[in-house]
């Protein structure tokens, strides 16, 4: 995303803050700059200045509604301009080095603010740390605190029916009589108010 104060003196070469600016289309028709699909460009007056967002990262959601998975949320706000990527890092809690996050991520913007969800296997056998980074036209920005991410205990064993126990057979016998005679004194009482 590049913030551009002049559109007259832009072109598809021009650099800024070592970003290229690219352009998959850009014709002039009748005056009017017109850009190819997928083409983000913030035009603002020259007085505006370019903000960083704040940052901050939250576990999501409980493992239990995720099928074993964990879910990590990063949101980016007061920014300007309001285009952002984020990025995952992790790192074994015994370990110092910070490597590239793997996960499926899935992102939610609305005014003011950006936010990434991280789905994070749960099949994993170590205790994982996980920072947040957002890169922005004003530089990268790091998360201040990171999310820990534990692994799933063992699921407990499926336990085994084995029928119906004694008690229960013998429970039901006894209802089962007792409804018997019941429907059999109905009978009874029946036929007898018949004959009076």
């Amino acid at each position: 995303m590049i913030l551009l104060h002049h559109l007259d003196s832009f072109t598809s070469a021009d650099t800024f803050n070592s970003t290229q600016v690219f352009v998959l289309l850009c014709l002039t028709v009748g005056g009017y700059w017109i850009f190819g699909s997928g083409t983000k460009l913030v035009v603002t007056a020259s007085d505006e200045q370019v903000v960083k967002p704040v940052v901050s990262v939250y576990p999501a959601a409980s493992r239990a509604h995720l099928e074993g998975r964990s879910s990590l949320l990063c949101v980016a706000s007061a920014m300007f301009p309001p285009l952002v990527r984020f990025s995952w890092k992790r790192r074994k809690e015994d370990q110092e080095q910070w490597l590239p996050a793997e996960g499926e991520q899935l992102e939610l913007r609305e005014s003011g603010r950006t936010a990434a969800i991280l789905l994070v296997d749960g099949n994993v056998t170590s205790t994982y740390k996980y920072r947040c980074s957002v890169q922005h036209e004003g530089g990268t920005v790091e998360a201040p605190t990171e999310q820990e991410v534990q692994p799933l205990p063992d699921p407990a064993p499926p336990k085994v029916s084995s029928g119906p126990s004694q008690y229960q057979v013998k429970l039901l016998c006894v209802l089962y009589t007792v409804l018997i005679v019941k429907s059999l004194v109905y009978c009874c009482g029946l036929s007898l108010l018949r004959i009076l």
